[in-house]
């Protein structure tokens, strides 16, 4: 199964419905968002992809409530407090926004970590732990909105990074 990764999309909309067009070709199955979206009308592209999302609050998402209550109205939709601990596929993962809020044990306690907050793309491991950053939705900080797409069954990551001049900021 092939997941998508992104977070830190800071309500820019054009970069964010790009995105999940892209990860919903790619293969994707459901997103996963680590947080940022800021407003609940950020929402809006997963929504018109009919995909599934699970994500969790970022350190900029101002209205919650609005952010839960849109997320609800949609089909197969979570918003979630950061940390949020979940298995898909018989893989334990945990979403966090900023990976310096949780303790060593809690990222070695799953077989894949994806955060977010720093808006740079990375993948490492740690012991047997896959830790991934999908980089930033919007593209505001280094000037190119990107993703990723997750290969549960290999762990393989495929970063996605939208370059045209149309993008650039």
């Amino acid at each position: 199964m092939r997941i998508g990764l992104i977070g830190d999309t800071h309500d820019r909309l054009p970069a964010i419905h790009e995105l999940v067009t892209q990860m919903v070709t790619g293969g994707a199955g459901m997103i996963l968002h680590v947080g940022d979206y800021c407003s609940p009308f950020a929402l809006r592209a997963f929504e018109d992809a009919h995909i599934s999302l699970a994500g969790i609050f970022g350190k900029n998402d101002g209205d919650r409530q609005g952010l839960v209550s849109r997320a609800q109205s949609a089909f197969g939709s979570e918003l979630f407090e950061s940390p949020h601990s979940f298995e898909i596929n018989g893989r334990r993962i945990l979403l966090v926004h900023d990976i310096a809020d949780v303790q060593e044990r809690s990222v070695s306690g799953h077989e894949i970590v994806i955060h977010g907050h720093t808006h740079q793309q990375e993948m490492k491991t740690r012991g047997d732990t896959l830790i991934v950053n999908p980089g930033e939705g919007c593209g505001w900080l280094y000037g190119t909105p990107s993703a990723a797409l997750l290969d549960l069954d290999s762990r393989e990551v495929e970063f996605l990074t939208l370059r045209g001049q149309e993008w650039k900021y």
